[in-house]
């Protein structure tokens, strides 16, 4: 027997962690991240990140190695997401993207660019879960699945300045889950014609 097949279109895969961090166990958020490590979208492939926050003096700032990724990331998915971060006249800083870690103790996404460096920290690793949202969850035209790896604890800074304020835990279903995770093995999807 062959395993089914999903009826939607591929339109992106790769990976989609983030980081978000509140004052006030996320009544507001200090800070906002989405890092994008894409291997596969009609533009290419390639890394960005967006953030947002006290760090940035509440400005949007955008890393990539790739700007038709970047951009295009923003016109498909960041929109859906958080609008700000989909706004193109915000400009593009070339930076370079790497990894080091274990997600089951510590994981470190750092990027650097000609002026910044910014490093992601999380630790404290939750249950992993899959994520399924087919298209049409939550009112979004576009579905994703994702496996998610939660994490209690995380630490963004710039420039060696250190992000306030702390991850908050949620519930995603039956899930553990919280306002910091490495999103892998992700998809989006979108309707076929």
């Amino acid at each position: 027997m062959t395993a089914p097949i999903d009826a939607h279109k591929v339109l992106m895969t790769g990976e989609n962690s983030f980081i978000r961090l509140s004052h006030d166990g996320g009544g507001t958020m200090s800070e906002r991240t989405s890092h994008w490590r894409v291997l596969w979208c009609p533009a290419g492939a390639g890394h960005a990140l967006f953030m947002q926050g006290e760090l940035t003096g509440g400005d949007v700032r955008i890393y990539s190695d790739d700007i038709a990724v970047a951009r295009w990331l923003q016109r498909t998915i960041e929109t859906l997401l958080h609008p700000p971060f989909a706004d193109e006249s915000a400009p593009v800083l070339p930076a370079v993207f790497t990894r080091e870690g274990d997600p089951r103790a510590a994981t470190v996404e750092t990027v650097e660019s000609d002026e910044d460096i910014v490093r992601m920290t999380w630790y404290d690793a939750l249950e992993p879960f899959i994520l399924n949202g087919p298209p049409g969850t939550a009112g979004r035209p576009l579905g994703v699945l994702s496996t998610f790896i939660p994490h209690a604890s995380a630490q963004l800074s710039l420039n060696g300045r250190i992000g306030a304020g702390a991850p908050w835990l949620e519930k995603r279903g039956e899930h553990q889950s919280s306002s910091a995770v490495l999103a892998w093995s992700e998809s989006w999807l979108q309707p076929r014609d």
